[in-house]
């Protein structure tokens, strides 16, 4: 009797010891799933919260507006409406708006010196800072700025001042992906993407090689996997010696969209 008292202790100690580990292995994994959240944020965005930055626009060539809208989420956007300069008398209506989704580093006052230039080419510009960039509220993650990109363009088409079928989206790096996006589920006259990756998962690749980390990260951002349902005049840049986004992602994910395109290699770059 006592024998079988003590393989009963025996037993339900060890099952006790087998709960204890297996519930220290799941603690463990959820550390580090929160973990690799946390460190795959930190490498994917960049942003510089107001009042860091370029925000003294008294030199720009132009009329820069300052505007604030809101996402469907109820996060409170801000952005810069840049008018266009044009030697000619063109209406309002006329005009051609640049619809402008940045890189994942900094915000709009970083790409100020882009907008001035693009202004005198006689189009309006209209560049907003995503959630957690700038004066932007909220906090950065990819379907957050899909919504963010989609409360801009709602923004545009509520201005008198914007002509709605010359609207051109243009993304740069993470802003490319961010533009395909929007791209896929609002009308524009052109798409012109910038130094852009097909997905978060091939950059990954890149960055670590041999480690399959790719497995294990959330954002997507898969611009390959969108860019075929997209029919629009397509311009993509890429420099071939980018050492951020590689060339050949450019080109793949070029090489995966519609015509009529254009791909506009910078030698060098």
């Amino acid at each position: 009797m006592v024998s079988i008292y003590q393989n009963a202790y025996a037993e339900t100690k060890k099952m006790k010891s087998v709960k204890a580990l297996v519930l220290i292995i799941l603690i463990g994994i959820i550390v580090f799933v929160v973990g690799l959240r946390r460190i795959e944020r930190n490498m994917i965005y960049f942003p510089m919260k107001f009042p860091e930055g370029y925000w003294d626009t008294s030199q720009f060539p132009g009329h820069l507006e300052d505007c604030t809208f809101q996402t469907e989420d109820g996060i409170t956007l801000h952005g810069w409406f840049a008018h266009a300069l044009s030697e000619q008398d063109v209406k309002d209506e006329q005009l051609r708006t640049l619809l402008f989704c940045h890189g994942n580093a900094g915000n709009i006052t970083h790409r100020i010196t882009n907008i001035a230039y693009l202004v005198q080419l006689g189009i309006n510009v209209f560049i907003f800072d995503y959630r957690g960039y700038g004066k932007s509220e909220g906090t950065p993650d990819e379907q957050g700025l899909y919504a963010d990109a989609l409360a801009a363009y709602e923004y545009l088409l509520s201005r008198d001042d914007v002509h709605k079928e010359k609207i051109v989206f243009f993304g740069r790096s993470l802003g490319g992906a961010i533009a395909v996006d929007l791209a896929t589920k609002r009308p524009c006259e052109k798409l012109i993407l910038e130094s852009t990756f097909t997905s978060v998962q091939d950059m990954t690749k890149t960055m670590f090689g041999s480690l399959p980390l790719h497995y294990l990260v959330k954002t997507k951002f898969n611009s390959l996997s969108k860019i075929g349902t997209i029919h629009v005049p397509l311009l993509s840049i890429h420099g071939n010696k980018d050492t951020i986004v590689p060339f050949k992602l450019g080109k793949r994910l070029f090489t995966a969209a519609n015509e009529p395109k254009t791909f506009y290699e910078i030698q060098g770059a």
